[in-house]
């Protein structure tokens, strides 16, 4: 929602008249955001830092429900999950390793199976308990694949008994790694056993090579079979993230800095889920994009049917070759029917009658409602792509800050880079915030048009946050700047550092209620555009007025009309945020607007 009045966020310097409650419009002593009476009670308001709930929203903000797993932590997650198997079950660990691997290893699977049927168990992962076939002591054996004969050291058989020479074994074994993960559950090579090739012969029988694949598959398999357990998506990344279903976000962030939704594997999304992501990547890449292009912004000849764009010139087209038919743009009639008697080069008297008539309405609507599709879906890719870029500049600005910058600002200003820590968290929260804004134009783009109170608070509340994230950017990029082309140290450096620190947690705050207030859908606005009365009065800053009045600086400019939606209790409905005002109320609580 674009907003005809630059908006003022709060600056941290209380007692400077000029920087007020940003997304509040509120008086001098809101100081943050909102009052503490209010805080921690609305989705679409701040939280002060000061207020009870401060600590309750801390340890929300920061509670983290994965773990980052490295090779060596996954080997020893391995490692002793198959000791614990191997305990309980008193078998093997070779053997502990393939039921686990079997059941996606999971330990408690393994125990409730094995202990409810242990024959059935064995069966069906190939763990014989005894071989199935005698192995004769006899000094030599026929190979059951080459036909050849061997001593009884150059043969090797799995648990199942069957006798194969050890060539035929290490091209079996090889063929099957060489294959992919599958080698992980082999089989006996007898077509009719089902006796499972355990990793004791795979490190016996395997050449050095195949062995390193091996142990690459096994490590893999870990992070690939269990559900628990997922690979950063990142490109090159070999972090693994272990996950605590149902511990609340499915944003996580690895350690080579890249955050990602746990779930679908896409880039964090929140506040938009996974199922919008979908349809959203699915559309950007989509050919029916194209053919709404086409629609939009083209005829289709009436001889060859090739689509014709008109960019200039007047209506006389002439097709390319071969086909080279030359018609009216406007009725698509041959132009040899043309001509000054039809109304020339520019118009068409053939067109507008037969318009009247209702000749060309089906088609001309058809292309008219391709056209304000593809202007509405331009409209939210093109904001969307933007914020993409400005969150990857911000990333390498980021960079730079940490790698440059803050070195050469720590030696001007005379200060350890332990102080200076503000910055980097500005310019995080400056990536943070650019990738939630870039996400709710895919929200706001699946909004249902007919929920016009909903988009028209979704709107007010986005421009809001577009608003305040512009604010903090230039604070941290342009503000910034002066300080590092300085050669001494500045007096100003210390209320430029209260000044940002507050710009970001204020940002941050408002940004994590925005989020929580989309994910759950808006649902303190009806769909008949008034907010719930039943909660509106709480969760829209309905409770108290300290720090909603007063000059009103920070609220939008937009048109009024006289006419107000008053309900029977007394209610007023705010034209501009459609928030429930009591009777009583000049000014929207929410919004600021008058009356």
């Amino acid at each position: 929602m674009e907003s005809d009045d630059e908006f003022d966020m709060l600056d941290a310097n209380d007692d400077d008249d000029n920087d007020e409650d940003f997304y509040s419009g509120g008086d001098d002593d809101a100081a943050a955001a909102m009052d503490s009476d209010e805080a921690g009670v609305a989705d679409y308001e701040f939280i002060d830092n000061d207020s009870d709930d401060s600590n309750d929203v801390a340890s929300h903000r920061y509670q983290q429900n994965y773990t980052v797993l490295t090779e060596a932590d996954i080997r020893q997650h391995q490692e002793e999950d198959i000791m614990r198997i191997s305990t309980v079950l008193s078998i093997s660990k070779v053997s502990a390793s393939t039921l686990l691997r079997y059941y996606s290893w999971s330990v408690s699977k393994v125990h409730d199976e094995w202990f409810a049927d242990e024959e059935k168990v064995r069966r069906a992962v190939g763990l014989p308990e005894k071989p199935v076939v005698d192995y004769p002591n006899a000094q030599e054996h026929n190979c059951g694949i080459c036909f050849e004969t061997y001593p009884r050291d150059k043969m090797h058989a799995a648990a199942c008994g069957h006798p194969f020479c050890s060539s035929c074994w290490a091209g079996y074994i090889s063929t099957a790694i060489n294959d992919g993960p599958g080698c992980l559950m082999l089989r006996c090579p007898d077509p009719s056993c089902g006796a499972v090739v355990c990793q004791d012969m795979i490190n016996a029988l395997a050449s050095a090579e195949d062995k390193e694949k091996y142990s690459r598959y096994f490590i893999r398999s870990y992070v690939e079979d269990n559900r628990k357990t997922k690979w950063c998506p990142a490109p090159g990344c070999d972090y693994a993230i272990d996950f605590i279903v149902g511990g609340g976000s499915y944003d996580v962030t690895c350690r080579c800095s890249y955050s990602f939704c746990w779930n679908c594997t896409e880039e964090a999304h929140r506040p938009v889920d996974c199922g919008t992501v979908a349809k959203w990547i699915l559309k950007n890449s989509a050919e029916s994009e194209n053919m709404n292009w086409i629609l939009a912004n083209s005829k289709p000849c009436p001889k060859c049917k090739r689509p014709i764009e008109k960019n200039q010139g007047c209506m006389h087209i002439t097709c390319t070759p071969p086909c080279k038919f030359e018609f009216c743009w406007l009725c698509l009639g041959a132009w040899s029917d043309h001509g000054e008697r039809t109304g020339g080069f520019y118009a068409c008297n053939r067109y507008e009658t037969a318009k009247q008539e209702g000749v060309y309405d089906e088609t001309e609507k058809r292309r008219e409602m391709a056209k304000n599709s593809l202007e509405r879906y331009t409209h939210y890719y093109e904001r969307w792509a933007t914020n993409q870029s400005s969150r990857q500049k911000a990333l390498a600005d980021l960079q730079q800050m940490q790698t440059v910058h803050l070195e050469k600002l720590s030696d001007i200003q005379c200060q350890p880079e332990s102080q200076l820590k503000f910055i980097t968290e500005a310019w995080l929260q400056i990536v943070e915030c650019r990738r939630v804004l870039k996400w709710t134009y895919a929200y706001g783009y699946y909004l249902p048009e007919h929920e016009h109170a909903k988009r028209q608070f979704f709107e007010y509340l986005q421009g809001e946050a577009e608003s305040g994230l512009e604010r903090l950017h230039q604070c941290a990029e342009k503000e910034l700047q002066v300080y590092l082309n300085e050669e001494d140290p500045s007096k100003d450096f210390n209320e430029f550092r209260t000044k940002l620190a507050g710009l970001t947690s204020v940002t941050r705050n408002y940004f994590e209620n925005l989020v929580r207030a989309l994910e759950n859908g808006l649902s303190d606005v009806d769909s008949h555009g008034a907010c719930s009365r039943t909660a509106s009065s709480k969760n829209l800053g309905g409770t108290s007025n300290k720090g909603r009045g007063g000059r009103g600086k920070a609220t939008t400019s937009r048109s009024s009309s006289s006419s107000r939606n008053i309900d029977d209790l007394g209610h007023w409905s705010c034209e501009h945020c459609t928030f429930a005002n009591v009777k009583s109320a000049t000014v929207c609580q929410m919004c600021q607007q008058r009356r």
